[in-house]
């Protein structure tokens, strides 16, 4: 199929069974290469879905600039195919942006908003929404994204992803299992599947730190997995279990995967691989699991793979001894 943009490339990524990582568990687990979308993320489905919806609902027109407050995935995604569609994108972005991720949305073009002063919890995130707001506010053609509480993000992944999944394990899965952050990607999947699979068991993997589901807030070294404040859409999440995991072991669960499989992904994979070698013992023999991989882990070379010898029992890498808090 030959593709009119980048944005029909979007979805319909390969499913892998992790044979060589969980050869000694007694459990079919499978992964869906979310990083293999164009811009390497599975964020770049819900940046699609957004932009399409709202240019067909009148929400958006060509001309119009979309804001967000993402130095990540999200970002990335929107800042290259919001100009396919004729949008203009600002990012809100702070100080901990990585040099990588800020010379990605540089030269997509992206309008960088940067600020520089922290909010009262020592961090950037409410000043960064506060910098949206403002911009939202003297501008009535700009239109805030909001991926924490956009009921679009989520709705792609049972509309997209999940159809996917159905066609592509038709046999069905047993588990569910994938990293929160904003937590749209597992809520629109379990809501799809379970329809299909009502006895499907949904575990959410979280980061130490994250306060989505009610924890204390404390630094976390590693993008995209977690939250420093709970999202809207969590609201109507429908899991199981929660896995909390640490940075050490997510970057851990990174170099497991990466010598196993041959698969280079990003943090939140690593911390899902370490989350289902914890409870991979107390799932009954036969479970079928399904994972996703959600990005490329090019993005995290100075974070996760400096250490290239780390192996599954290696104690904290230097680089994450002093973690820094993330937003």
């Amino acid at each position: 199929m030959i593709h009119d943009s980048i944005a029909g490339a979007v979805g319909n990524t390969p499913v892998v069974r992790l044979e060589r990582l969980f050869r000694d568990q007694p459990l079919d687990v499978m992964a869906k290469l979310e990083y293999l979308n164009p811009l390497g993320s599975m964020k770049d489905r819900a940046a699609r879905h957004v932009i399409e919806s709202w240019l067909a609902d009148g929400t958006v027109r060509p001309g119009s600039r979309l804001v967000e407050s993402s130095s990540g995935n999200f970002g990335i995604a929107l800042a290259a195919l919001a100009p396919l569609y004729g949008l203009r994108l600002t990012c809100v972005l702070d100080p901990n942006t990585s040099a990588t991720n800020l010379a990605i949305l540089d030269n997509l073009g992206a309008d960088i908003d940067m600020v520089w002063e922290q909010d009262t919890c020592g961090g950037y995130l409410e000043t960064r929404l506060a910098r949206v707001r403002q911009i939202v506010a003297r501008d009535p053609d700009v239109v805030w994204v909001n991926q924490y509480a956009n009921d679009l993000c989520w709705q792609a992944h049972y509309e997209q992803t999940a159809t996917e999944v159905l066609t592509q394990i038709p046999g069905g899965i047993d588990v569910l299992m994938a990293a929160v952050s904003t937590t749209a990607t597992l809520q629109g999947l379990a809501r799809r599947l379970r329809a299909h699979w009502p006895t499907l068991r949904v575990v959410a993997v979280d980061a130490f730190g994250s306060v989505i589901f009610g924890g204390p807030a404390a630094p976390r070294r590693l993008p995209g997995h977690g939250s420093s404040r709970v999202p809207e859409l969590a609201a109507t999440l429908e899991h199981d279990d929660v896995v909390l995991v640490r940075d050490e072991e997510a970057v851990a669960g990174c170099h497991a995967l990466l010598r196993s499989e041959g698969i280079l992904a990003g943090a939140s994979s690593g911390a899902v691989v370490s989350a289902l070698q914890r409870i991979g013992p107390s799932l009954p023999d036969g479970s079928r699991v399904l994972t996703l991989f959600a990005d490329r882990g090019e993005r995290y070379m100075d974070l996760v793979y400096a250490t290239g010898a780390a192996t599954a029992d290696t104690a904290r890498p230097a680089h994450l001894r002093e973690p820094v808090d993330v937003h």
